[in-house]
């Protein structure tokens, strides 16, 4: 199998390169930073590079590939991107066969059983997340709009409140569209626990056209 990772210099991006090179997948590295990119296949000598802005890619571009994850990231004033791109990508990949798998937020995630509040809701309402908030917001309308597509072969997953680097957690926890907390009551995902289950979705498919969630037990 042969992965597109956009975004593959940046923080789940690297973990994505890694869980995906220690279980034997080709990978081909997207960036615009090729400085950064030849960084990282310097750790990863296996992997192709291509370095290219997210928003030049054509069709072209994954003639071969049979998977593209999109781990895109941006700084909160361009967070509308986030929707751009799945809808460029989406546009790209109607009726094909490819697989796209997109890191969204936890700002959709539901809070309640009676799915009445989003995560997204308690940021909003939260006078201190002004300065950032416009990137769950935006990972949310990604969503809404994925939401909509049925004959693209797309899955999603959302972290925990907490997206940190780290390593992959000793347990794993994973739900549908609600908000998950661990034992301790605490809703945390490191980068490459949500690396491991991204490829271990590649490798054993179980969501189609839908979102999950996935946080550190």
């Amino acid at each position: 199998m042969k992965i597109m990772i956009i975004g593959a210099t940046g923080m789940t991006g690297t973990a994505l390169v890694a869980e995906a090179v220690s279980n034997d997948l080709q990978v081909v590295a997207n960036a615009r930073n090729s400085q950064k990119l030849t960084e990282l296949q310097a750790k990863f000598p296996e992997i192709e590079t291509l370095t290219k802005d997210a928003f030049a890619l054509k069709a072209a571009d994954f003639n071969d590939v049979d998977v593209v994850i999109d781990a895109f990231a941006t700084a909160p004033e361009h967070a509308y991107l986030h929707v751009d791109l799945a809808t460029k990508l989406i546009a790209l990949f109607r009726n094909s066969e490819k697989r796209l798998g997109f890191i969204l937020g936890a700002g959709s995630l539901y809070t309640d059983q009676s799915k009445q509040r989003l995560a997204y809701d308690d940021i909003k309402a939260d006078p201190t997340t002004k300065s950032w908030r416009a990137v769950p917001e935006n990972q949310l309308y990604e969503l809404e709009f994925l939401q909509n597509v049925k004959n693209v072969n797309w899955f999603g997953v959302s972290p925990g409140l907490n997206f940190i680097p780290g390593q992959t957690a000793a347990e794993v926890l994973q739900g549908t569209d609600y908000l998950l907390f661990n034992d301790q009551q605490v809703s945390e995902t490191t980068a490459h626990t949500m690396a491991h289950v991204v490829i271990q979705e590649l490798l054993q498919p179980h969501h189609f056209q839908t979102r999950f969630t996935v946080i550190n037990g």
